[in-house]
C-alpha cells in the first residue's frame, strides 16, 4: 500500500482536481481504486440546484485518473520519472446518478497497450456495487514541447 500512496503523489493532479483517494488493487491487466466526492464540493451548488448530483464529466475524470493514469504509471513502472498521461478518447454510458458524499469504486481492465496507446474498459460503481457508469477510456503519454 505504501507504493500506492507514493503513486498518488506522482499524479499530475492536485486538489481540487485530484479524484483518487486510494488504489485498492493492482495486477497485470487490472486496477481498482476509490474516491469519495466531498459534499462541500463547489460544483454541487449548481448541478442541480435543489437535487445535487455528480456531473458525468467528473465521474469520467475519476475513472480516467484511476483506471488509465494510475494503471499506466504502475504498468510502466516509472518510479523515478513523472508520467503525464492524457486521455485521447472516451465512450461512457451513465446508468445511475451519483450523489454528494458517496464513495465511488473504479474498476478497470486493460483492453490493449500498443504504440504507446493504452485502452481500458472501466466501470464506476457505488458502495452497493451498482454500476453508475461504464465504458472505455484510452490515452497516451504527453510529450511536452521542451522534450522534443
Amino acid at each position: 500500500m505504501t507504493y500506492y500512496n507514493n503513486l498518488i503523489k506522482k499524479l499530475p493532479y492536485d486538489k481540487p482536481f485530484l479524484f483518487v483517494d486510494q488504489i485498492v488493487e493492482f495486477k497485470e491487466g487490472y486496477i481498482k481504486g476509490e474516491y469519495t466526492f466531498s459534499k462541500e464540493a463547489e460544483f454541487y451548488k449548481g448541478h442541480f440546484k435543489n437535487n445535487p448530483v455528480t456531473p458525468g464529466v467528473l465521474l469520467t475524470e475519476c475513472a480516467a485518473q484511476i483506471g488509465l493514469v494510475c494503471y499506466a504509471i504502475l504498468k510502466l513502472k516509472e518510479e523515478k520519472k513523472q508520467v503525464d498521461f492524457a486521455m485521447t478518447s472516451i465512450e461512457m454510458d451513465f446508468l445511475k446518478p451519483h450523489f454528494p458524499g458517496e464513495k465511488v469504486i473504479v474498476k478497470a481492465e486493460e483492453i490493449y497497450h500498443r504504440f504507446q496507446k493504452l485502452k481500458m474498459k472501466v466501470s464506476v460503481l457505488n458502495e452497493s456495487n451498482d454500476i453508475l457508469a461504464k465504458g472505455q477510456i484510452a490515452g497516451m503519454p504527453i510529450q511536452y514541447q521542451n522534450e522534443k
